[in-house]
């Protein structure tokens, strides 16, 4: 093989020239398409680029040996896999909540209930608020499954803003997920930049409350540019949540008991990173039953269970109605396809990584001299739009900054590299990126619905967010 096409950078531009092409022109399914684009990845990759990768990852220089040696299907299995045990228990169960929301009338109830606090014309802002702190103590992908329910209730008893409600959700959640701790990148950023962890927090909520207000603003131009109606699907039929729409307040279940199937898992989420973050060391019995639940896994399964309870409960004295298995089952087969094309992009994703493309990236950006937030910043932009994951971008950054932020007399706090790290990993996501898939497929929208909405919002908020920490590090240096 040529030298050339050994680049990391060459390698990347034929992966993503394979899936885009595949997907857009040749109308292959995407989940065909992301694995053939692995495969093409994972062949171009020298053995010598996947050992050092192997090798910055902590492995012994057998082990990367070993690694390098095994079948490029074999890797790409394990990369697929590897994605499966992270979001593959999550999507099935958010799927049966999601399912028994719509249901059982849940989702009906939490929606007029928000109408009746906000009013119909402030409903989408609420949405966006409300992914934005419920992001916080919980992963975006859960953030997400819990809301889209909700979402597909409000815009069926609106008939309209469809797409202004989803964007609320991903956009909210987004940005928290990626400026305040206790999620991972947070709390990297904040170990690896000696940031006090209270700072961080207030600081990715100040900065995060000024992205999300320039997504609104995106948002609502983007619906009104491109209105996307709420599509039939089989895990939630327009003719059932229209039904439910229709339905007398009094056949609806209690506000309290709708919101267990989605309390449960945030609060023992939440719970659970609480004790984690200031009871690490502790040991009493109660905490280790929150750690326990508080597990996503066991939290959303948990969630789950009382979703279905919900579901019996409301179908009670209706016959055969009470029968669980067919909105289990409906659920099941919407959620296997998320989980294939997810666990696709996670391989593809995955080979990407192993190609070197970080250490390229830091090579070309060893002797560049400009501000270090911008560089920071972009950066972490690079590196998530080559790779597909925030969280794996902000590790990168961080490992190229780190030294930086902690060693050279900035003119400003280190918190001002770490937010501005935060706001890169925001561009942009596009068809490698698993949030990608999970959004246009629990959505039911298009690639190119995607990529019109959820990309350019993403990526505008990460723009503002720059803007707002270079002013915030020129006006409060924090020194």
């Amino acid at each position: 093989m040529p030298p050339f096409l050994a680049d990391p950078i060459v390698i990347i531009i034929c992966g993503v020239i394979l899936v885009v092409g595949g997907i857009i022109w040749l109308r292959l399914h995407p989940f065909l398409a992301l694995l053939l684009g692995a495969f093409a990845v994972a062949m171009m990759t020298p053995a010598a680029a996947i050992e050092q990768f192997a090798i910055d990852r902590g492995m012994s220089a057998q082990a990367a040996a070993q690694m390098a040696d095994r079948h490029v299907g074999e890797r790409i299995a394990e990369a697929f896999g590897k994605t499966v045990g992270t979001i593959g228990i999550l999507i099935a169960m958010a799927s049966i909540i999601g399912k028994c929301l719509l249901d059982s009338g849940s989702a009906e109830k939490i929606v007029r209930s928000l109408l009746r606090l906000t009013g119909p014309k402030n409903a989408p802002a609420a949405f966006f608020g409300g992914s934005f702190f419920l992001g916080i103590p919980v992963f975006f992908d859960t953030v997400f499954y819990l809301m889209v329910p909700l979402a597909k209730a409000m815009a069926a008893r609106l008939g309209k803003n469809y797409i202004l409600l989803i964007m609320a959700i991903t956009g909210g959640a987004a940005m928290s997920n990626s400026l305040v701790p206790p999620t991972p990148g947070p709390l990297f950023l904040v170990s690896e930049m000696k940031i006090p962890i209270g700072m961080m927090m207030i600081g990715g909520t100040i900065v995060g409350l000024f992205t999300i207000a320039a997504g609104y603003g995106y948002a609502v131009w983007a619906n009104r540019r491109w209105p996307i109606p709420l599509r039939d699907s089989i895990d939630a039929p327009l003719e059932k949540i229209h039904a439910l729409a229709a339905q007398d307040e009094s056949r609806l279940p209690n506000l309290w008991l709708a919101l267990l199937p989605v309390l449960i898992p945030l609060v023992f989420i939440s719970a659970s990173a609480t004790i984690d973050s200031y009871y690490a060391d502790a040991n009493h019995p109660l905490l280790t039953l929150i750690r326990f639940l508080g597990e996503k896994n066991t939290a959303l399964t948990s969630g789950a269970l009382a979703a279905l309870l919900i579901l019996a409960f409301r179908n009670r004295g209706s016959g055969s109605s009470t029968n669980i298995l067919e909105p289990v089952s409906a659920s099941l087969m919407s959620a296997g396809v998320i989980i294939l094309i997810t666990a696709a992009g996670g391989a593809f994703g995955g080979m990407l990584q192993q190609t070197g493309i970080s250490t390229r990236i830091a090579d070309l950006t060893s002797g560049y001299q400009m501000a270090l937030i911008p560089l920071s910043f972009f950066i972490t932009a690079i590196v998530r739009t080559a790779q597909g994951s925030a969280t794996v971008a902000m590790i990168t950054a961080a490992g190229i900054l780190a030294g930086v932020a902690t060693d050279a007399n900035l003119d400003y706090h280190p918190l001002y590299l770490a937010l501005s790290i935060a706001c890169g990993s925001k561009l942009i996501p596009w068809m490698n990126d698993s949030g990608f898939w999970i959004v246009g497929k629990m959505s039911n929208l298009t690639e190119s619905e995607v990529l019109k909405t959820f990309s350019p919002l993403l990526t505008i908020m990460g723009l503002a967010g720059l803007l707002v920490i270079m002013i915030g590090a020129k006006l409060f240096p924090l020194i």
